[in-house]
């Protein structure tokens, strides 16, 4: 089969002809259909993460937002039959430990990363293998097209959780959005489905005026800003006291510190967004200020595979469009491309990888 293969850091992916995935018992393997091209899959194609020991090592298959059908089943597995529609989770659970057992497979102690890491080889691939596929895979209804939920992937559910689940906004909350690539936009569209008012924060025009079409009711352009303007300030004042609840979609210290700096007494601090090489995953916080005023900081990563019913059902009855963040289809040779133009900022949205197999084939 043919599959984007990382080779070096930073240098165009190698398209090469690889073995089928063997399957476990416990597993599936998957006709892959889409497959989203996320920031984190950016992030590993530059080698970051060797300051947290998460460095994806070379000779990894990329890609980790796969949407498709079930092409060969394991031994043990009863609940999931060839031909079944799924989506799958990049973060994936054994299924067994503590934290799986009480409903958060996704930081599972011994726990898998979709394409992160060489037991689990991604999805930029025409099959993929998901170990134990009960536990992680979730069928899905009719209706919802690959596409959907190759936008899901690991940035729509991770900011799915991030609000429905970590910071559980209320009707009439102000949710401030500091990012606006497909892990914000996805942000601000959930926002608004769960009763939030979205402000949407970035510095470029584009993404914003997407994100007013998705459902943000105000946007903020930073660079933008008068002299002694900033972010917080102007979120402030469209919400006569601050956010209830503000979410760091870029992983910036300038962004992170932005949304602590924007909220309300007792608001919620979001991160979700994963720092670059400038901060190596540390930011300067105002500790005092959090501690005096009652702020809250959660973070979030994927979703439980148990929660996706929440979501679908969402999508289902039109709550939820994912697809509506879909901007470009590519092919399998084209992802190089799209995260060379991520690294300084030259995409929009989503794009999903919807073609595997060579046009000669």
């Amino acid at each position: 089969m043919r599959a984007a293969v990382l080779e070096a850091y930073g240098e165009p992916l190698s398209i090469e002809s690889v073995e089928p995935p063997e399957l476990a018992p416990h597993g599936v393997v998957v006709d892959v259909e889409a497959c989203g091209i996320c920031r984190s899959d950016w992030h590993a194609w530059q080698g970051h993460g060797e300051w947290a020991d998460d460095q994806v090592p070379l000779g990894q298959i990329l890609g980790h937002e796969p949407a498709g059908r079930v092409a060969r089943v394991g031994d043990d597995v009863d609940a999931l039959a060839v031909g079944d529609r799924v989506a799958v989770p990049f973060n994936l659970g054994e299924g067994s430990c503590y934290q799986c057992r009480n409903g958060h497979g996704n930081v599972c102690e011994d726990g898998y990363a979709l394409g992160f890491e060489s037991s689990v080889p991604g999805a930029f691939a025409e099959q993929v293998h998901v170990p134990h596929a009960e536990f992680n895979v979730t069928t899905l209804p009719d209706g919802v097209s690959p596409e959907a939920v190759a936008a899901l992937g690991c940035r729509y559910v991770t900011a799915f959780h991030a609000l429905a689940h970590r910071a559980d906004i209320d009707a009439g909350d102000w949710v401030a959005v500091h990012g606006c690539g497909g892990l914000g936009l996805a942000a601000v569209q959930i926002a608004t489905a769960l009763g939030g008012r979205a402000i949407a924060v970035d510095v470029r025009e584009e993404p914003l005026e997407m994100a007013a079409d998705l459902s943000a009711e105000e946007t903020i352009n930073a660079s933008a800003l008068k002299d002694g303007e900033n972010v917080p300030d102007a979120i402030d004042a469209i919400t006569d006291g601050g956010a209830h609840v503000s979410v760091d979609a870029l992983g910036r210290a300038e962004t992170c510190r932005n949304s602590v700096d924007c909220l309300r007494i007792r608001g919620t601090h979001v991160q979700i967004g994963l720092t670059t090489s400038a901060e190596k995953g540390e930011v300067a916080l105002p500790v005092d200020e959090m501690t005096r005023w009652d702020v809250t900081v959660v973070g979030s990563r994927g979703m439980p595979p148990s929660r996706y019913d929440e979501l679908l059902r969402m999508i289902e009855g039109g709550r939820l469009e994912p697809e509506q963040l879909v901007t470009r289809r590519v092919e399998l040779e084209d992802v190089s491309d799209r995260l060379a133009a991520m690294s300084d900022y030259e995409t929009q949205g989503f794009e999903v990888v919807t073609a595997f197999s060579s046009a000669s084939e």
